[in-house]
């Protein structure tokens, strides 16, 4: 590395919506000439894009923790070699799986998964058949994604999933308790309110909130770890502004 921590400047990708944040710092590191570094702060822990850089340009991502916890994280990254990036035809983003440990593959997929375009591709590689991976899809995000084997082999599974709109959720048989604008507020606080706005209400009641960019990734979080079952309807879809309904409903019996 060329440069000092002190004489590195700082990227504060907080200010930015999830999908914005993994475009740039994506194309940061693609751009980085080999033995420079960047820094930057983020208000979770960002390590599913440390394997996310790996996946594309190989084994030359080295990564420091500069400060870990609460709503900054700051990471100091580095190329430590030249490398040729992983061709992206026809897909949108590529995890692969053998450079990262198995406890750690649900947060890498599920994380990347919510910040996904509608009709866009995400592929996954690994050296055994990621049947979790695709139970979670199957009973998450039924008729919301298709999942394609494009090769099994002995040690080398490739999977391509692509995310599909979901549409037709009903409004029957609910109450709304209350409404939340969460647009004069940082995203992690954002987030804080939205879950426990989701905790305060009981079965058949319902919390709307405001938004100022598409909130689907928080959806797809729910979808993948909410214990307890809703509905999700939009009632405003921007461009400025966004507005959500989330019903908590009976669990199916």
């Amino acid at each position: 590395m060329t440069e000092t921590n002190a004489a590195i400047e700082e990227l504060d990708v907080r200010v930015l919506i999830p999908i914005e944040r993994h475009k740039l710092l994506v194309k940061l590191f693609g751009d980085l000439p080999a033995g420079e570094s960047f820094i930057f702060i983020n208000d979770h822990d960002p390590i599913p894009l440390y394997y996310e850089f790996k996946s594309i340009y190989g084994d030359v991502v080295l990564w420091k923790y500069l400060n870990r916890g609460g709503r900054e994280w700051k990471v100091l990254v580095t190329r430590t070699e030249a490398s040729t990036a992983r061709e992206m035809k026809d897909i949108s983003t590529l995890l692969d799986l053998r450079k990262a440990d198995k406890s750690t593959w649900k947060q890498i997929v599920f994380h990347r998964y919510g910040m996904m375009e509608q009709d866009t591709v995400m592929e996954l590689i690994s050296r055994e058949n990621p049947l979790e991976i695709m139970e979670i899809f199957q009973n998450k995000f039924a008729n919301q994604h298709t999942w394609t084997y494009r090769k099994e082999v002995p040690d080398e599974y490739i999977v391509h999933i692509k995310k599909v709109e979901q549409t037709g959720l009903g409004d029957d048989g609910f109450s709304v308790v209350n409404e939340y604008d969460l647009r004069p507020f940082p995203p992690t606080e954002r987030h804080e309110m939205f879950y426990q706005a989701f905790a305060d209400i009981k079965v058949g009641e319902a919390f709307e909130f405001f938004n100022d960019h598409d909130p689907k990734p928080l959806y797809y979080q729910m979808e993948a770890e909410s214990k307890d079952p809703f509905r999700w309807e939009y009632l405003e879809k921007g461009p400025e502004v966004w507005k959500v309904r989330v019903v908590k409903v009976k669990p199916e019996e």
